[in-house]
């Protein structure tokens, strides 16, 4: 009855005008997934009645096809006439396999109707979102599949997200529609793993009907994936991987075995993903792969004793866990295969076995638990073997998504009455918890530790603890409340393992960069104007401010330049937050030990110096070599302050780094007021001290927050100083994280600096004690 009045509805909408055939741009747009929905229900209703009443399911095909025309095909054939014509030739073949009694046929046509469907809605997603018409790119991304949720995740709503953000004005067109391309390429991509897998069990099984659609859908995910396709393995590679498809998909129609078109289309997916995983990604996946692993013999040797399964649950958990890791393991498997496919094929034989093992013991076809055990620890072993070191990196973001999703099972497990398997559950969240994320926490997030164990185990303030909950029995909704909580605490344990500086210190740290650097870039360009104020020369003074001034715009163009080529790495995540932050320190060691020799400022401002009389004295080309002279003298302190500022960027954000900037460039210009209009002597050798001890204190900071970065990618060990607990305030402000790493490189960082300050003045103090003939 539904499905009647759907189409009714789409139908009279077009008789009164609301629905048009031509491509509708504004709120009056008929919901595409509301029609196709339409569509997609009238088939399923002619494939259930075309055995037992053929003129109702042509009447269904009928539907079918009216409901595509009114509400989709306008739009449709407007964004890509090639899909449209496809979509229709598709309806036309299901209107056959009823006139012919063809059920495969249907199934196969239904298919490839509703993949076509899914296909033009990704096209017009993106066609929208270039034209920035974010509300059409909202309505049309409702007519999508999500990747197949398991127990153990969830379906990702990224494209949505992006769609929003860009509505919203916090996102540009290009990087939505880059965030939309990657969420359905791999929704689709897992789609097509499933359907072919599906398929296979069709034919193991021999129902015909399945066979024919599930063919049809991988071929119909398969040529939504097809661009991509073609950008990795070229045209030839693609004509390739479709005729395999198509044989495939002629193959499940008709009597033939498949085996052979089959084997032809895995071989033409091996090492091919749509949307290739970032590192952080792929980092991700891996500790999922590796936990999931090595939980499902745990799970299994609970369930299961003297030959007899005595916990079903149990069993179910470790079916579940191995989904997981199988879930895990297709994400990686294109990228290993590149790497190394003939390991890689033995892990997929490994787990599919695994599989088979576990779910033969739920029909009660029991494997001892130690060959359970065996075989995966051999799949760890080969995934050890395969899987880059970088990968297997430590991210707590796998363990956090494991601790919730074990949460969530508790919950269900309390609402099913099965308080042990909730307790079960809990104990596990826990434990991943306490040999994962905790010991960073400790180090990085001290305050936030007795408040997860007490939810864990003993309650917060309203909040009864799981542990006390679980053994009373006490009501799922008490659990779920406590469970809640747990949740946003565990949210902000990730927001402190990510954390930059506060606010207000970064900002402060960016000023100050910005006050000492200007400061340094007045003192020059004040000691070379000073040279030019005899009436012959004065005309060149001109220059030197121009040049100058076009060095402001260099350097803001560098910012631009360089927040771009970074904004294009930002896939790499903290990783390139690390690098940079290394490189800026680096950089800042030597600048901070300049600042404190004497000769610093003196041997600077005399080759200056230098470069000025030679072109006062060489006659040709005076004005452009005083320009020149302006700009390379101030572009310098200009490059240097960008690229600090890079690190600071990382830490809380363009927005905050670039209000901080504002602040030391009001300083830098009330100072050049001061030396330029009102000719003010300043002190510029002390406050050159100052503000050098000032960057030395950022120093500090900056060496505290790269040790930081290092240890969260796992470049860097944390062994927490548990003796001390120090307070989160000191890790925002100065970079203090309690682990025995940062301690120490902040004090050898700070020793550098003093040891350097005092080797100077030693050496200058023997340098003046030499004869006047031998000093240098």
């Amino acid at each position: 009855m539904l499905r009647k009045i759907t189409t009714a509805v789409i139908v009279w909408s077009v008789v009164l005008g609301l629905g048009r055939l031509a491509p509708p741009a504004d709120a009056a747009m008929l919901d595409p997934a509301l029609s196709a929905e339409a569509v997609r229900s009238n088939l399923f209703e002619a494939q259930l009645s075309m055995l037992v009443d053929k003129e109702s399911a042509r009447r269904s095909v009928a539907d079918a096809r009216l409901a595509y025309l009114a509400g989709l095909s306008g739009s449709i054939s407007a964004g890509d006439p090639a899909l449209d014509v496809r979509i229709r030739s598709a309806l036309e073949a299901a209107a056959t396999s009823v006139e012919e009694g063809e059920p495969a046929a249907l199934a196969a046509a239904r298919a490839r109707v509703w993949t076509g469907l899914l296909h033009a809605s990704y096209k017009m997603v993106m066609r929208a979102l270039s034209q920035g018409d974010g509300l059409a790119a909202r309505t049309w991304l409702r007519l999508r599949e999500f990747r197949p949720p398991t127990r153990l995740s969830l379906p990702s709503t990224d494209a949505t997200v992006a769609v929003e953000e860009f509505l919203n004005g916090k996102t540009s067109p290009s990087r939505a529609q880059d965030r939309v391309r990657r969420d359905l390429y791999d929704a689709y991509q897992e789609r097509l793993r499933v359907a072919l897998h599906e398929l296979k069990q069709a034919d193991d099984k021999g129902f015909l009907r399945r066979r024919a659609e599930y063919a049809a859908l991988a071929q119909g995910y398969f040529d939504l994936l097809a661009d991509a396709y073609q950008e990795q393995r070229g045209e030839s590679g693609r004509e390739e991987a479709e005729r395999a498809f198509a044989d495939l998909l002629d193959a499940a129609l008709g009597p033939n075995a498949i085996a052979d078109p089959l084997s032809r289309v895995e071989q033409a997916l091996a090492g091919f993903r749509a949307a290739p995983l970032t590192e952080e990604e792929q980092a991700r996946r891996a500790a999922q792969l590796q936990r999931f692993l090595s939980l499902v013999p745990v799970e299994y040797a609970r369930g299961v004793r003297n030959g007899q399964v005595t916990k079903d649950f149990e069993i179910f958990e470790a079916i579940a866990f191995a989904d997981g890791a199988m879930a895990a393991f297709a994400d990686l498997q294109p990228g290993l295969e590149s790497r190394d496919p003939m390991t890689t094929a033995e892990i997929a034989q490994l787990l599919s076995a695994l599989e088979e093992q576990l779910h033969a013991a739920a029909r009660g076809i029991v494997s001892d638990p130690d060959d359970i055990a065996s075989v995966a620890g051999r799949i760890e072993g080969l995934v050890a073997d395969v899987i880059p070191e970088e990968w297997l990196s430590q991210t707590e973001a796998g363990d956090f998504d494991l601790i919730a999703t074990l949460l969530d099972q508790m919950v269900q497990a309390a609402e099913n009455g099965e308080y042990e398997r909730a307790e079960s559950a809990r104990l596990e969240a826990y434990a991943i918890l306490e040999t994962g994320p905790e010991a960073r926490l400790v180090a990085f997030a001290p305050h936030i530790v007795p408040t997860l164990e007490n939810l864990f185990w003993h309650g917060v303030g309203d909040h009864r603890g799981l542990a006390a909950l679980i053994e009373e029995k006490a009501p799922p909704s008490d659990i779920d409340a406590t469970r809640a909580r747990l949740i946003d605490e565990l949210a902000a344990a990730q927001d402190a393992l990510r954390a930059g500086g506060s606010p207000v210190a970064v900002a402060t740290n960016a000023a100050v960069i910005v006050f000492r650097e200007g400061l340094e870039a007045v003192l020059i360009l004040a000691s070379l104007l000073a040279g030019l104020k005899r009436s012959e020369y004065r005309h060149l003074r001109r220059p030197l401010w121009l040049g100058a001034g076009a060095s402001l715009l260099a350097t803001g163009l560098t910012w631009a330049v360089m927040r771009e080529a970074l904004s294009s790495l930002a896939r790499y995540g903290e990783r390139l937050e690390a690098i940079v932050s290394l490189t800026a320190v680096g950089v800042l060691l030597l600048i901070t030990n300049w600042f404190f020799h004497k000769s610093y400022w003196t041997d600077w401002l005399a080759r200056f110096h230098a470069k000025k009389r030679t072109l006062l004295v060489g006659g040709v080309g005076q004005w452009l070599g005083m320009a020149t002279l302006g700009f390379t003298s101030m572009y310098r302190e200009g490059f240097e302050t960008v690229l600090f500022l890079q690190a600071l960027v990382f830490d809380a954000g363009a927005g905050i780094v670039l209000g901080g900037v504002g602040i030391g460039m009001l300083a830098v210009v009330l100072v050049g007021v001061m030396v330029f209009v009102f000719q003010t002597k300043l002190p510029a050798k002390k406050m050159l001290i100052v503000t050098g001890i000032m960057i030395g204190s950022v120093l500090m900071t900056m060496v505290g927050k790269t040790v930081h970065s290092f240890q969260l990618v796992g470049w860097m060990p944390t062994n927490p100083i548990r003796s001390v607990e120090l307070p989160y305030w000191t890790g925002l402000w100065f970079g203090l994280y309690g682990t025995w790493e940062g301690i120490l490189l902040q004090f050898g960082a700070a020793l550098f600096v003093i040891g350097s300050y005092f080797l100077a003045e030693s050496l200058q103090k023997r340098r003046l004690h030499l004869p006047a003939a031998d000093r240098s």
